[in-house]
C-alpha cells in the first residue's frame, strides 16, 4: 500500500486531533501538527527550532518563513519519507501552500481533507469543552480568524482538484469511517 501525503483542515472543534490520531494508526504515516513541529525542532536545537524558539518565547506568530523552514525538516525525515504524512496545522494559507508544492516531499501532496463541521457544532463544542480560553467573544475571534484564514485556502486546493470534503458531524467512529472511504477512494489513482 503507498504512502499517504495529506494535509488535514477543519475549524476548531470539529475532531481533527481524534481523527488524525485515528487515521494516523490507520495509514501508518505520522501525524505532524505544527506545535509538535515547533516543539521538536526546538528540542532539537536546528536552525528553523532556535529562531521558532527565540520568537515563540517572545510571545509572537512565527512567521511564514520560519513555519516552511520547520516543516521542510520534519517532510524531510526518514519516517515521512517512508511512510507519507498527515499535517495538521499547515499550511495555513496560500503562501504557506505555494511553499509546501515547492518543497522535496511537500510536492507529493495527494489530497487536502476537510473535516466539515458547521459554525454553530463546533461552537456548541467548544463551549462544552470548558477550557478557561473559550469564553463565546475568543470561540467567536478564534473561527472568524480561521475562517479568513482558510477560506483562500480551500479556494486554492479547490481550483487544484485536490479538496475533499466530509462530513465532521456524527460519532468519532462514523466520521472515521467517511474519512478512510474518501481517502481510499483516490488511492488507487495514486
Amino acid at each position: 500500500m503507498s504512502a499517504v501525503r495529506l494535509v488535514l483542515l477543519g475549524r476548531q472543534g470539529a475532531g481533527k486531533g481524534t481523527q488524525a490520531v485515528k487515521l494516523s494508526e490507520h495509514y501508518g504515516a505520522p501525524h505532524i501538527s505544527t506545535g509538535d513541529m515547533l516543539r521538536s525542532a526546538v528540542e532539537e536545537g536546528t536552525e528553523f527550532g532556535r529562531q521558532a524558539g527565540e520568537i515563540m518565547d517572545r510571545g509572537d506568530l512565527v512567521p511564514d518563513d520560519v513555519m516552511v523552514g520547520v516543516v521542510t525538516e520534519r517532510l524531510a525525515k526518514d519516517d515521512a519519507v517512508a511512510s507519507g504524512y498527515l499535517l495538521d496545522g499547515f499550511p495555513r494559507t496560500v503562501a504557506q501552500a505555494e511553499a509546501l508544492a515547492a518543497m522535496p516531499n511537500g510536492d507529493a501532496l495527494q489530497a487536502v481533507v476537510n473535516i466539515d463541521v458547521p459554525l454553530d457544532e463546533v461552537r456548541t463544542r467548544m463551549q462544552l469543552r470548558a477550557r478557561a480560553d473559550d469564553t463565546p467573544e475568543a470561540i467567536d475571534r478564534r473561527l472568524a480568524l480561521y475562517e479568513a484564514q482558510t477560506e483562500p485556502l480551500i479556494r486554492f486546493y479547490e481550483e487544484r482538484d485536490m479538496l475533499l470534503v466530509v462530513d465532521g458531524l456524527g460519532t468519532v467512529d462514523e466520521i472515521f469511517a467517511r474519512l478512510v472511504e474518501a481517502i481510499d477512494r483516490i488511492r488507487p489513482v495514486l
